[in-house]
């Protein structure tokens, strides 16, 4: 049976458009496979984890038979990547087996029955629903991903808070050392509602989101999120856990203030951080009459020091962090300077954005 002929590109992009969720070793074999649905000259690719549920589709050229099969998505992906770009691939399906020819090249795969793929499917009509560019979704999600756990018990942790509350979006992201919050405004007044989103789904959006003011539709129904953006659409399962109280962990009036240049206290502690202690990556930071200093050691009493000259005339302090908590919100910030407060030893400071109350980092400190 003849399936299509196309060329390598037009089937090849969909396909990775969708295989990222699949995963290597599953106990149902059939999720190693890509769910592939040929009708005339459109074809639908959906792959799913139980979890997250990606679908995609293309327009192929060509005649060829209607068909609904499931092949091994990362097998078929290899075998695409491997072949010239300019090369016509030919799919055709003989029972149970998928043949995959181009130019001299050909491959046998198996196959397993399309009716058995299992499928998430949302209730339309129902939910909150709103829309956003891709563009600035994409960023939101930048500013506060990398807060999120991993493999934290607390389930919840390993996910995001998005929430919707009248005409603005909330991120929020913590792994209980540290937390990041971003807010932005988006069309229409919508009912508060919070969601958490599996950190394999923020993930997913941060790889596939364009950086175009595209929109990007959102439904929240239930227990299940979907996302519409050009041909793709991702519905994925949802958090059920009760989200730490953030506003809470956001220190208010901390009365030393830095207003630091981004780039050099970059430089500085990425260079602390060499000789940190591999475990604890504690730094020290001494905060002087017009003097940032940052210290670090490790366990070959090994020693690195930098020196910053700041705006800075109040009282001493000397507090140490996690470099690598430090190091993240400076790789994921855009702008020239950042906003430093810091209130005692013993308090969590809290890094933010000259003039933008839309962004708040919180970082926990720690005993060096």
């Amino acid at each position: 049976m003849q399936l299509l002929t196309t060329t390598r590109d037009a089937l090849l992009g969909p396909l990775q458009s969708v295989s990222g969720i699949v995963e290597k070793r599953h106990t149902l074999p059939i999720l190693s496979n890509v769910l592939i649905e040929k009708r005339g000259d459109q074809l639908t690719l959906l792959a799913t984890d139980i979890e997250i549920q990606i679908r995609t589709t293309a327009q192929v050229s060509g005649s060829g038979d209607d068909v609904d099969i499931t092949v091994g998505a990362r097998k078929l992906q290899d075998i695409l990547r491997a072949l010239p770009g300019d090369h016509d691939i030919a799919l055709s399906l003989d029972e149970n087996r998928m043949t995959v020819k181009a130019g001299r090249s050909r491959f046998q795969l198996q196959t397993l029955p399309a009716a058995d793929y299992p499928r998430l499917s949302v209730a339309e009509g129902e939910g909150v629903r709103f829309s956003v560019p891709q563009n600035a979704f994409k960023k939101q999600l930048a500013l506060v991903q990398y807060a999120m756990a991993q493999q934290d018990i607390r389930y919840y942790l390993n996910g995001l808070l998005t929430m919707v509350d009248g005409g603005t979006l909330r991120m929020v992201a913590t792994d209980g050392h540290r937390l990041a919050y971003a807010e932005s405004a988006i069309a229409g007044e919508h009912p508060r509602t919070e969601v958490i989103l599996p950190r394999k789904t923020v993930t997913e959006l941060a790889r596939q989101l364009g950086d175009t003011d595209e929109p990007l539709d959102i439904v929240i129904a239930g227990n299940q999120i979907v996302f519409r953006f050009g041909p793709i659409e991702l519905i994925s399962k949802l958090i059920d856990g009760k989200f730490p109280d953030y506003e809470r962990v956001i220190p208010q009036n901390h009365p030393k203030e830095l207003i630091l240049a981004r780039q050099p206290l970059h430089a500085a502690l990425s260079r602390a951080a060499i000789l940190t202690n591999e475990k604890f990556r504690g730094v020290r930071v001494v905060l002087e009459s017009g003097c940032l200093r940052i210290a670090s050691t490790n366990a070959e009493q090994e020693e690195a020091q930098e020196e910053l000259e700041i705006d800075y005339t109040g009282e001493a302090l000397d507090i140490g962090f996690n470099v690598t908590y430090l190091l993240d919100v400076l790789n994921n910030v855009a702008g020239d300077d950042v906003v430093v407060r810091l209130n005692d030893g013993n308090s969590s400071a809290l890094i933010s954005l000259p003039g933008n109350e839309t962004f708040k980092y919180v970082v926990m400190p720690m005993r060096i």
